[in-house]
């Protein structure tokens, strides 16, 4: 047998060379998986499902992996498309930095601003989150605003690796890798829906030992909620991931559990919900602005953010 010493040819990368349409179906490819599906994300994107669904196809061909299965049992990425959009996130996020960074150097603000608000802020009456963007807007016109609501540590993650450029959030921990701007408080009470042994009684002899003995819904990540009911040795008996999963579960008049009291005074209008002692079962909460501390800030972010600043001044210090 004879061997052959010419060599193998090397093996072509299936991406080949980048380009901006590859960005483009990047793009495409992630707002398909954050809307849950290409019909969902046909709004989003504002063109059609079969142009969608051919992007999806373009970019699985280009990158030769298969990422993502559509039929009846709905959409759902592969190993494959699960990694890809990992990347595609770190890559459309830096990309987004570098166009910052561009528009640093000529000292203008332009692109894209993603913000980041914890769930059930804009019934606040402290929350000026509304007069700041009216600032904002003035201040940065050519700036594409978007507005994400998000869970808490889902804002932490996004400010962190670059899916958003700002986050508003209850303060609960500090990290070294982030800046914290304080803006508005908040105020949770402890409530109970109609139904509950609580709800109409009379609360003047009620005490800790009281509710601990009650079943508690409570918030299941890393929170104020959780510091509290930590603290207090409140045992959760139910577990939610909003303000609005707590709230169900009070209106079932079978658990107790704090809510913001600007977001549970519809309920309590409506005679489906009390306020169980306030005067002693209540917390407050501080809200933070909050940034990656490196790379710094783009102009668009810091103006943002800057606008916020003003906005939550008290009328003393204006």
């Amino acid at each position: 047998m004879k061997l052959s010493n010419t060599p193998s040819a090397p093996v072509r990368s299936a991406l080949g060379q980048f380009s901006d349409m590859d960005l483009r179906l990047l793009r495409v490819f992630r707002a398909v998986v954050d809307c849950g599906g290409m019909a969902a994300a046909e709004l989003e994107l504002n063109i059609g499902t079969s142009t969608v669904s051919r992007h999806i196809k373009d970019l699985e061909t280009r990158l030769g992996l298969v990422l993502c299965r559509r039929g009846r049992a709905g959409f759902a990425l592969t190993a494959e498309g699960q990694k890809i959009y990992a990347q595609t996130t770190q890559l459309l996020a830096a990309t987004d930095a570098f166009r910052s960074s561009v528009d640093e150097i000529h000292q203008r603000m332009g692109g894209q601003l993603q913000v980041a608000v914890f769930d059930k802020t804009v019934s606040n009456p402290q929350a000026k989150i509304s007069q700041a963007i009216a600032l904002f807007t003035k201040r940065a016109p050519d700036v594409g605003l978007n507005l994400h609501v998000a869970t808490l540590n889902g804002i932490e993650r996004g400010v962190l690796d670059g899916q958003f450029h700002l986050g508003i959030i209850p303060g609960h921990r500090n990290s070294d890798t982030l800046t914290y701007s304080p803006l508005f408080g908040e105020s949770m009470l402890l409530y109970c829906g109609a139904g509950h042994a609580f709800f109409g009684a009379h609360h003047g002899a009620l005490d800790w030992d009281a509710v601990r003995a009650q079943p508690f819904a409570g918030l299941g990540y890393h929170s104020p909620n959780l510091q509290v009911s930590q603290r207090l040795n409140l045992t959760r008996a139910a577990t939610g991931f909003d303000q609005e999963s707590i709230a169900t579960f009070i209106l079932s008049g079978r658990y107790l559990g704090f809510l913001p009291d600007h977001y549970a005074r519809s309920f309590v209008a409506a005679g489906k919900m009390q306020a169980v002692k306030p005067e002693l079962f209540q917390y407050d909460c501080d809200f933070f602005a909050i940034t990656r501390r490196s790379p710094q800030a783009s102009r668009a972010t810091r103006a943002f953010v800057e606008c916020l600043e003003k906005a939550h001044l008290s009328p003393g210090k204006t």
